[in-house]
């Protein structure tokens, strides 16, 4: 059997486990994914050593995404190396030579398919990306992708965080490297951003648990827009005050399935199961709020 993971600390929020061997029984693999806590300072030994005991591949959530950047012992493609942040790790065995049981060189592959996840859950719910004008709230690791993702895709890009020089910082990367129009402000400037938006994107966790409030006024929405919540463990405000004015509301839901699609075709080289792997997701949020109401 093939094992594959997913590394984080926290971790145990996780559902990449229950999405991911949902789709590796509905392709009929012989192959299991567990989640692993793990902190930044043991991440490299972690790699390393999940490569050498003969793990399928990995996925890395919050914090390791940037750090994972510093290990000389990976090779970045083109997408991970652009963004910032790596996200899915591969692993590809030298064969051994004649007589030899293992050659012992492994080589470690790092990608980005949180820009794809995004990109795809959007166009999924009918968004139009090019020539739109669309608003990221927030300036971190999955502010970057989704950006580069739409920057890439001819969008006009507003990015709002609580440092506006952070939100400047990542403009102007962003902007270098897509060619993209992108500008970065302060969050005293929603009032006047979102209703100038067609599309509008919560990048933050404000939302994630119950009484974090919303992130920007709901008054601002329209119903002629989109409003995308990358948060997929509850139905947050935003997406509440979205359905309540009209606008198209979209969870995370859709994000995390198709970057986890993208990292099992990285692995096997397979088309993976998205419809499969969103009923699993969905399945597994409605039996955690049915366990939180009985406690």
């Amino acid at each position: 059997m093939k094992i594959f993971g997913i590394f984080g600390d926290p971790i145990e929020h996780s559902l990449s486990p229950v999405m991911q061997n949902a789709a590796f029984r509905s392709m009929g693999l012989d192959a299991c994914y567990h989640a692993f806590r793990v902190s930044k300072e043991n991440l490299f030994d972690a790699v390393i050593g999940a490569g050498a005991m003969g793990f399928g591949g990995l996925n890395l959530t919050i914090p390791l995404k940037e750090k994972a950047l510093s290990m000389p012992e990976i090779c970045l493609d083109g997408l991970a190396r652009d963004i910032g942040a790596i996200n899915t790790i591969s692993f590809e065995r030298e064969e051994p030579k004649e007589k030899e049981a293992f050659s012992g060189k492994i080589r470690v592959h790092g990608h980005n398919t949180d820009a794809k996840g995004a990109l795809m859950a959007l166009k999924q719910a009918g968004a139009r990306i090019r020539g739109s004008s669309i608003l990221i709230i927030g300036a971190g690791g999955a502010a970057r992708a989704i950006a580069y993702a739409l920057g890439k895709d001819g969008a006009d890009l507003s990015i709002a965080n609580r440092s506006p020089e952070r939100a400047v910082s990542l403009a102007k990367s962003i902007g270098a490297a897509t060619g993209a129009s992108v500008r970065g402000f302060g969050l005293e400037r929603l009032r006047d951003l979102v209703p100038a938006s067609d599309i509008v994107i919560n990048s933050t966790s404000v939302g994630m648990r119950e009484g974090d409030g919303r992130v920007l006024d709901a008054g601002l929405i329209t119903s002629d827009q989109i409003i995308f919540d990358i948060v997929y463990n509850r139905r947050t405000e935003l997406l509440r005050n979205a359905a309540a004015a009209g606008a198209i509301a979209i969870d995370g839901v859709m994000m995390l399935v198709f970057q986890g699609a993208r990292a099992i075709e990285i692995w096997t080289g397979r088309e993976a199961p998205v419809d499969v792997m969103e009923q699993a997701v969905r399945d597994a949020l409605e039996a955690r709020a049915r366990g939180h109401g009985k406690a």
